[in-house]
């Protein structure tokens, strides 16, 4: 039986929001998806949602809704990596990765591997945990 320690557990929600994607109301959505250059178009087919639906306010679709949650999750683990550096964490996404199969982080979320490339970043971003203060 496998035993889960209590880091591995909660180390799916980064320590930080090092980007600033949030605000005290939650998550800015529209400053991940402008981080990642989603358009309407890359947001509906990744949410699996209308075009004309995909929208920021309170009437966003909860589909929508709960990827840009997941999308805001990686993409700070990416930026807490880069000590909060939006072009360098940008960048990264953009970038093909061979470590990825050649394609990049950002359309790997495009073509629904959001979940893959989610378990890459935790495994890459698994090391000795530090005591922050």
């Amino acid at each position: 039986m496998n035993t889960i320690q209590n880091s591995e557990l909660f180390s799916v929600i980064p320590k930080s929001d090092a980007l600033k994607l949030s605000t005290k109301h939650g998550i800015d959505y529209k400053k991940v998806a402008d981080l990642l250059e989603f358009d309407r178009g890359d947001l509906s087919k990744v949410a699996n949602v209308s075009k004309s639906s995909v929208r920021f306010d309170a009437k966003i679709p909860s589909d929508l809704k709960d990827r840009m949650d997941q999308i805001f999750i990686v993409v700070n683990h990416v930026g807490n990596y880069f000590a909060g550096d939006r072009i360098k964490t940008a960048l990264w996404f953009k970038t093909k990765n061979p470590m990825l199969g050649n394609i990049s982080p950002r359309d790997m979320i495009r073509v629904g591997r959001f979940h893959k490339l989610m378990r890459c970043i935790l495994s890459a971003t698994k090391g000795p945990q530090t005591s922050g203060a």
